[in-house]
């Protein structure tokens, strides 16, 4: 009984011969089936490369890339925030920076319309999108909230750039005095109030409340106490980005081994262990040049880009338009 009521359940199989009566069959619902269009999500903690490795798919591939920081979304704090520059971008077309004001709400409903009709803006001009940034929470509501039909319309390919903690402890703390040498201290001065807001817009970025102190008590405070308090401070911000780290770690690991994302982990590591022309050689050939060979596979020009590595095309900047693939 039981192995007859399973078969009972079974979908029965239509007849290899059909004889549909003229004119009887009703093409208004059906729907052709369309290959997903391709995405390309670049992930990994803050410092490790994020940027840096968008703009060099961008140098090879037509791509254009969509911010996923919460900070950068906001005007203003480039420094604080490390909002790439101008030059940096390449000519790249980038969306969603410095697209809201400092004291607006950003949420992830809203990074997830805004980054919905971007990568239709971009797919509709023939080219790949390129998210990337660190705000995991972003990522995870785009890609996996049903609202949004993220997985029926669009096929991720997720690379991940990653550095060993301890290195990349080192690295976004000696980040952090590089930027008080450009002038983080004076720029997040501007965004101070006595009665502002630490909890919403741009004041939440780490780099900002954690002046708080140092500016009130600055014009009361002699020389020597004002730089101790000051160098409290910029450890209190090293110390919150070494935090920020495990916080998107986590999250990273839990995407990948608990909702089983398909992350390709690229080590970056040897890259910070090493200085000038010997790191931009070991990215090459570390980061970048895997992470080229995964898109051209995900994108169907395994074969080409493979060709163009190997004779050493990859960075003479050589772009295969793909428009056929996206």
């Amino acid at each position: 009984m039981g192995i007859s009521m399973l078969v009972s359940q079974q979908p029965q199989l239509l007849p290899a011969t059909m004889n549909i009566p003229p004119g009887r069959l009703n093409l208004d619902n059906f729907i052709p089936w369309r290959p997903k269009k391709k995405v390309v999500v670049v992930m990994g903690a803050t410092g490790t490369g994020k940027s840096r490795l968008s703009i060099d798919l961008a140098s090879l591939f037509p791509a254009e890339i969509i911010n996923s920081d919460k900070m950068q979304v906001h005007e203003g704090l480039d420094i604080v925030t490390n909002k790439i520059t101008e030059e940096e971008r390449k000519r790249v077309p980038h969306h969603l920076l410095g697209i809201v004001g400092p004291n607006a709400d950003f949420t992830a409903s809203d990074f997830c319309d805004r980054a919905s009709i971007a990568m239709e803006k971009i797919l509709s001009r023939g080219r790949l999108p390129v998210i990337a940034g660190g705000s995991n929470s972003y990522i995870e509501a785009l890609i996996d909230d049903v609202d949004y039909q993220f997985r029926s319309k669009y096929d991720p390919c997720f690379l991940c750039v990653d550095v060993r903690t301890p290195v990349l402890h080192q690295y976004v703390s000696e980040r952090v005095d590089r930027m008080v040498k450009k002038g983080m201290i004076d720029e997040a001065r501007k965004f101070f109030s006595v009665n502002g807001d630490y909890k919403q817009g741009i004041r939440k970025a780490i780099g900002v409340p954690e002046y708080d102190m140092y500016f009130r008590l600055e014009p009361f405070l002699d020389e020597e106490s004002r730089a101790m308090l000051l160098k409290k401070a910029i450890q209190e911000i090293k110390n919150n980005n070494c935090k920020l780290v495990h916080r998107q770690l986590e999250k990273i690991h839990r995407l990948r081994n608990v909702k089983k994302w398909n992350i390709h982990r690229l080590d970056a590591t040897e890259v910070f262990n090493r200085k000038g022309n010997e790191a931009d050689e070991a990215w090459e050939e570390l980061v970048a040049g895997p992470s080229m060979e995964i898109v051209a596979q995900f994108l169907d020009r395994d074969a080409t880009i493979k060709r163009n590595w190997r004779h050493g095309r990859f960075f003479g900047r050589q772009k295969i338009m793909l428009h056929n693939a996206l």
